[in-house]
């Protein structure tokens, strides 16, 4: 298989530290999960902060996973490369973070709304990278002559 610099092994860590768009949404993830963590502590039970925290990483984690099957599949689709990964692969991530969060509800560790709310810490990154864009684009427009 061909390697490309997007794909030349990047694991969870790496894509933290990236300074590209997913980097960045990465970041963000992780800014709104620990935020969400840290700022509802002092206010509700343990189990609607282990959830949030439980989710926000759920989260992080779905992004990597699919972010990695994204790639492998457009390698597939761009350089004709033999396929690394299968369907089964593909919608197996949602099982795991299903029986996840299932196995922590049913053992009473996190409350179920916190940690679908938790999951949900990706919407919170796509809306800061879109202020980011909307605000840089005011800021470095050009103007029509």
């Amino acid at each position: 298989m061909k390697q490309t610099p997007d794909n030349q092994g990047s694991s969870l860590l790496s894509r933290f530290y990236a300074r590209n768009i997913d980097g960045r949404i990465m970041r963000s993830m992780a800014a709104a999960s620990v935020l969400a963590t840290v700022g509802t502590l002092p206010f509700v039970g343990w189990r609607i902060t282990v959830g949030l925290l439980l989710g926000g990483v759920l989260a992080l984690v779905n992004h990597h996973w699919l972010s990695s099957s994204a790639a492998a599949a457009l390698n597939v689709v761009a350089y004709g490369a033999k396929p690394r990964i299968r369907v089964t692969q593909y919608v197996l991530r949602y099982a795991v973070i299903a029986a996840t969060v299932f196995a922590a509800y049913k053992l009473g560790i996190v409350s179920l709304a916190a940690s679908i709310l938790g999951l949900s810490t990706f919407v919170a990154a796509l809306f800061v990278e879109a202020f980011r864009e909307a605000y840089l684009g005011l800021i470095h427009r050009e103007e029509i002559s």
